[in-house]
């Protein structure tokens, strides 16, 4: 179980770092093309939950020392499924994608790939990870714990978003400057 657990913490650091850096460097072409910035103050509760997420993981797998139930198998293919939804939202959304919400002034809301089926698919890839991810370990209450607090945050967020979106669909497009 250590070095299972071992293995996904290593994927799921890995994943993270990538999608900050991936992130930043998004956040940078958009403000370069005249974005704006919305919600920056609920983002540190994101920051938190996913920072706790792998400590009350590791707590629970260790110090109550829980097992990984029959259905394992199971929530490994959830989780998997969660992570190919996770890609393909982003590769949808391209330099529109953003673990903050950058909005360009002008533009309509993506609506290809995964956002024309779902309007949040990669929250539904977080919501997914946090139940199947703890699950795979049989750490039932990280899932509920972490799921908990993600649905608050989301609960936060979601319309913050959606103002944004909005905003950005009804806001003219910023002058270019002539050379």
């Amino acid at each position: 179980m250590p070095l299972a657990l071992g293995a996904y913490l290593i994927v799921l650091a890995l994943q993270r770092i990538a999608e900050m850096l991936l992130s930043k460097h998004h956040a940078r072409l958009l403000a370069a093309r005249g974005s704006r910035e919305f919600g920056g103050r609920h983002f540190v509760m994101f920051v938190a939950l996913h920072a706790l997420y792998p400590l009350l993981l590791v707590a629970e797998v260790l110090m109550l020392d829980t097992r990984p139930p029959a259905a394992w198998p199971m929530w490994l293919a959830a989780w998997l499924a969660a992570q190919a939804l996770r890609v393909w939202a982003i590769a949808s959304l391209g330099t529109f994608w953003n673990v903050r919400i950058w909005v360009l002034p002008g533009t309509a809301p993506v609506a290809r790939g995964a956002y024309r089926f779902l309007r949040h698919p990669n929250y539904v890839a977080v919501i997914a990870e946090f139940i199947a991810a703890p699950l795979m370990f049989g750490a039932w209450r990280t899932a509920i714990v972490c799921s908990v607090l993600n649905v608050v945050a989301l609960w936060i967020r979601i319309p913050v978003e959606e103002r944004a979106l909005r905003w950005a669909a009804e806001t003219a497009p910023a002058p270019r400057p002539v050379d």
